[in-house]
């Protein structure tokens, strides 16, 4: 059985930087995309990043371009999402997502995470 471990979440100040890391266990499943989406109180799940192991990509939102960066480590099965000038709108409950083909729609991948939260003060 896939499980997926996301760590890294936190409080951080305006400006400041988180690393979120998530890693596949349970099984040698190797998922060509994997991504990120995010889910703020009130809000739908949105689609932050997602990178494939074909070469596509990596996408991002538009709101996080220049200040988020994901990466892979198929050796590890982990996937990470480096977040730069955090800003308190980027504050949501952070979801790693895995499966065949990069999308933007979390509903399209096989794996979702549990999540880990994000908070970033003013």
């Amino acid at each position: 059985q896939v499980q997926l471990l996301e760590s890294g979440g936190g409080m951080v100040h305006s400006g400041g930087s988180l690393r979120l890391s998530c890693a596949i266990s349970g099984s040698s499943y190797n998922p060509d995309a994997m991504g990120w989406f995010r889910q703020a109180p009130g809000k739908g799940r949105e689609f932050v990043a997602t990178t494939s192991a074909r070469g596509f990509g990596p996408y991002y939102l538009d709101a996080v371009k220049d200040r988020f960066f994901i990466s892979r480590d198929d050796a590890k099965r982990t996937v990470y999402l480096q977040m730069n000038s955090l800003k308190p709108e980027d504050s949501a409950v952070y979801f790693c997502a895995v499966g065949r083909n990069p999308h933007t729609v979390a509903a399209s991948y096989e794996y979702l995470g549990q999540g880990v939260q994000v908070t970033v003060s003013s």
